[in-house]
């Protein structure tokens, strides 16, 4: 065979391959696509994709179905995903946080997130506020770091749980001020936020969309945000890394995929999601539910996650978390 002949039999063979290639790609997705939330409905992931799913569906031209399997620190829901077959049709749409602290805190754990788990896309950053009630005696976050240091040992917080972001992030941040605050866990903010305006705790970390009416009404006030750069829904709250450099424990909300799935899909699904992102109407609905939208694609969440998990690990081994 000459070498003439070779070299066009192999252009022939490559781009059969790519024919069949874009074939497949333009295919896809050719079924329903189902966004997995490992938590109930309500909870800020469920809503984010329940956002996406309505405005994905009609640029995918196929239905997007949101489905809660809660447990097991996410343990439900990514056993689900792995029983799927890698064909990019379904996805897990989860907080960042809660994949580095799973190991940490459950025994047996069903999944190892590096193993079973693709990255797709960074959906955004969701911000925790510090707040207190609006009878404590500190009125911003300098005067906070005055009282606590003036008062080691004598203010306390709430937190929606023991290994919780919220939990992780009063400890890192105690931990950084050099301050002593007790920690009192609650099941969740809904309980946590009604003990600081009861005067049961002096401050706790929540979510704009739990605490913003306590806020409006008076009964609340914002200290800080826990994100590094102030919050784009909030630009008049300071960051605490303004007082503590390069803090950051924003925590992401992001959509993966099972092991395996191919990149073109990922990356189709990745473009979906900021398609949906950039949408006014979507953004608006992103950031009334607590979210600084990104819609970074696969690399920018690997390299995302990575650093959201050193910064938890070493959190919880500040809060001394052991796996139950």
């Amino acid at each position: 065979m000459t070498r003439g002949i070779f070299l066009k039999i192999s252009a022939a063979i490559a781009l059969q391959a790519l024919s069949i290639f874009a074939y497949a790609d333009s295919d896809f997705p050719n079924k329903p696509v189902k966004l997995v939330v490992p938590y109930a409905p309500g909870g800020l992931p469920d809503t984010v994709a329940r956002i996406l799913a309505e405005k994905m569906q009609a640029d995918l031209k196929q239905p997007v179905i949101v489905e809660n399997k809660p447990g097991g620190g996410g343990g439900v829901a990514i056993t689900a995903i792995k029983q799927y077959p890698a064909d990019g049709h379904t996805f897990l749409v989860t907080d960042g946080p809660l994949l580095a602290v799973s190991p940490i805190i459950i025994k047996n754990l069903k999944y190892d997130a590096q193993k079973d788990l693709d990255p797709v896309s960074l959906v955004g950053v969701a911000p925790l506020f510090l707040v207190t009630n609006s009878s404590a005696p500190f009125k911003n976050m300098k005067d906070f770091i005055e009282y606590a240091k003036e008062h080691p040992g004598e203010l306390n917080y709430g937190s929606s749980g023991i290994g919780s972001i919220h939990h992780l992030t009063a400890e890192a941040m105690a931990h950084s001020l050099g301050i002593n605050v007790k920690h009192v866990p609650f099941r969740g903010s809904s309980a946590s936020i009604p003990a600081l305006i009861g005067n049961q705790v002096d401050i706790t970390f929540a979510s704009p969309p739990t605490l913003m009416g306590f806020v409006d009404s008076g009964k609340a006030r914002i200290l800080a945000t826990n994100t590094l750069a102030r919050s784009k829904t909030s630009p008049d709250i300071p960051a605490i890394s303004e007082y503590v450099k390069n803090f950051d424990f924003g925590f992401t909300v992001v959509m993966l995929a099972k092991k395996g799935t191919p990149e073109a899909y990922r990356n189709r699904i990745s473009d979906s999601v900021k398609e949906a992102v950039n949408d006014p109407e979507v953004k608006s609905k992103l950031e009334k539910a607590g979210v600084d939208s990104i819609a970074g694609g696969p690399a920018e969440l690997a390299a995302k996650l990575a650093s959201e998990n050193s910064r938890v690990i070493a959190a919880a081994k500040l809060a001394n978390l052991k796996p139950e």
